[in-house]
């Protein structure tokens, strides 16, 4: 299969979180092989630097637990001290792990809120006066389409990812003025290494099918491809919006 060539995006100083693996992996392959220099945030060490090195050096990549703010934006200042002020910023990181709401306590949502939202709020707040500086810059969330479905098996996870559409709304207005676009891309079941390992029976992968348009299932690399079309000058008009990969899921 063939893909595009994104021309403005080469040179574009991109910052992708959770990178390390999964979905965030492909989106810092896929931006490196338009010619953009990235840096990605993650805590798996062993993960980060095996990316590297398949890249050949050719991303820079900052160790740090998104759930503590502080070490958050130190580690976003350390990435802009090698790379400069960031053009891009992909909120890409999350955890879908499964919990039953009977058994959910206010420490473990509040640890959900952290992993799965909070960080993607501060990450925006801390890159932001740079992107206004240059006179814009794209900021794409990764939002699921869980919540959508209705789906079950993680409500605080779910809750989380709804409110990546709320906070893709209210910061595209807040931003836009500077030429800043906020956008979310949603995807639906995507086959990731840690999904077929965890959850992707034939079974489950059966009936999920048939609730898809489409009868394939979706690789990582679709979601890519959208972060790249949003994040390029070829979405110049495009912000405040949701952008599904989910093959038509209902």
């Amino acid at each position: 299969m063939s893909f595009a060539i994104y021309p403005s995006l080469k040179d574009r100083r991109v910052i992708v979180t959770g990178g390390a693996s999964g979905i965030g992996a492909e989106i810092v392959k896929a931006f490196a092989a338009q010619g953009a220099r990235v840096g990605f945030l993650d805590r798996d060490l062993d993960a980060s630097n095996a990316l590297v090195a398949e890249l050949d050096g050719a991303v820079d990549f900052e160790p740090c637990d998104l759930r503590d703010i502080g070490a958050l934006r130190g580690a976003l200042g350390t990435l802009r001290s090698r790379m400069g002020p960031t053009d891009v910023l992909v909120n890409n990181a999350a955890r879908d792990d499964r919990h039953d709401w009977r058994e959910v306590t206010p420490e473990y949502w509040d640890e959900r809120m952290a992993t799965n939202l909070r960080h993607m709020f501060f990450a925006i707040q801390t890159v932001a006066p740079g992107m206004i500086d240059a006179g814009g810059g794209a900021i794409v969330n990764i939002g699921s389409n869980s919540w959508w479905e209705a789906g079950g098996g993680f409500p605080a996870y779910a809750t989380a990812k709804s409110a990546v559409h709320g906070l893709t709304r209210t910061m595209a207005r807040e931003l836009g003025a500077h030429r800043i676009r906020v956008n979310t891309v949603v995807p639906g079941w995507i086959m990731t290494e840690r999904q077929k390992t965890l959850w992707a029976s034939p079974e489950a992968l059966e009936r999920h099918r048939a609730r898809q348009c489409l009868p394939d299932l979706i690789e990582p690399v679709y979601v890519a491809r959208m972060v790249l079309f949003l994040s390029s000058d070829d979405a110049a008009m495009c912000t405040a919006n949701n952008y599904m990969v989910e093959a038509g899921s209902i």
